[in-house]
């Protein structure tokens, strides 16, 4: 886990820096995907980072919650929320410490929503992983975006940890249980910021829990 020891110390370290690491517009995939979401929705964003997919959600009437371990993310986040005139519940919390099934932590959500979380361990991801469906109500919906394993060529964003990476083996795995309804991947340019910029192995999930 090189590197990611003191996860907050790397992450406020990086968020210390004027402007938006990864951007202000949401995820592609995630806006593609705009018709999961229904107004009203209560949405769980994970690892929120800077808020640009939180504050897209809150816009389009969503109710939702996110959280990260860099406080200075989150105050990023809360000021953009701010200038975009939304309300979102941000915590401080890291993945390991957050109650995925707990009413104060607004659970249970219709829907989880993961972009690029992956400075999990394979033991954390597995606990990550189950932490989702402990959040969802039943039928609710999981969208995950995260990178795979070529990135380690392209280097153009990520961990820069081969076992921190998906591939779909693992994801059919990993939510064998549930109605996984996209499973994509593939090799295609990423612009967000500074932080995902290039060509990029991108792998995308949207799964129901049952």
């Amino acid at each position: 886990m090189a590197g990611f020891e003191d996860a907050a110390a790397r992450w406020n370290g990086r968020y210390a820096a004027d402007g938006f690491v990864f951007g202000t517009a949401p995820n592609d995939t995630l806006a593609a995907q705009a018709a999961l979401f229904a107004d009203g929705d209560r949405v769980l964003c994970v690892a929120d980072g800077e808020g640009r997919n939180s504050t897209w959600l809150a816009a389009r009437g969503c109710a939702v919650t996110a959280f990260d371990i860099a406080e200075r993310g989150l105050a990023k986040a809360a000021a953009l929320a701010g200038e975009r005139g939304v309300r979102v519940d941000f915590r401080p919390a890291s993945t390991d410490a957050w109650g995925w099934d707990d009413p104060a932590c607004g659970a249970p959500f219709d829907a989880v929503v993961a972009v690029f979380v992956q400075f999990a361990t394979p033991a954390q991801r597995a606990a990550m992983f189950e932490g989702f469906g402990r959040a969802l109500r039943p039928g609710g919906v999981l969208l995950l975006v995260g990178y795979g394993p070529l990135q380690m060529d392209y280097r153009t964003g990520g961990p820069g940890i081969l076992a921190h990476l998906y591939d779909e083996t693992m994801l059919r795995e990993a939510f064998a249980d549930w109605r996984i309804e996209r499973l994509h991947r593939a090799q295609r340019p990423l612009h967000e910021g500074s932080g995902h910029e290039g060509m990029s192995d991108v792998i995308e999930l949207i799964a129901r829990r049952p």
